[in-house]
């Protein structure tokens, strides 16, 4: 099947404060969006150590510390940087600005929570 997808509005660029980040569903998914200033960027919104709120951690430079264990993930790739040494990472998702509207580019398929699949 092609990996077909599809943006979807979000928030205003407003509603996200520069250097913070804000939990939203989209498609089914938690998502954590950030305004770096410059850019806005999207993660799964669970930090892969223990699932910490992603969206509620502090964001320094192009990452964020979770609020849970002080993990740091790179919010550009979803690479964990500290603590180092892991294959651990957060899935990320395409962002662009639209006026003043946030949009997040999501799969248009999505698997269904008994394994089958449907439309997002």
């Amino acid at each position: 099947m092609r990996d077909v997808k599809q943006w979807i509005r979000v928030t205003t660029t407003a509603s996200i404060p520069r250097r913070e980040g804000r939990a939203v569903n989209v498609g089914g998914r938690q998502l954590a969006i950030f305004n770096l200033g410059d850019r806005f960027l999207a993660v799964e919104n669970r930090c892969p150590h223990m699932g910490g709120p992603l969206a509620d951690g502090i964001v320094t430079g192009c990452a964020v510390v979770c609020p849970l264990h002080a993990w740091r993930v790179r919010l550009d790739s979803g690479d964990v940087e500290r603590p180092g040494g892991g294959s651990a990472c957060v899935r990320t998702f395409a962002t662009r600005i639209d006026g003043d509207v946030v949009l997040v580019q999501l799969p248009a398929v999505a698997d269904a929570p008994d394994g089958s699949e449907r439309a997002a």
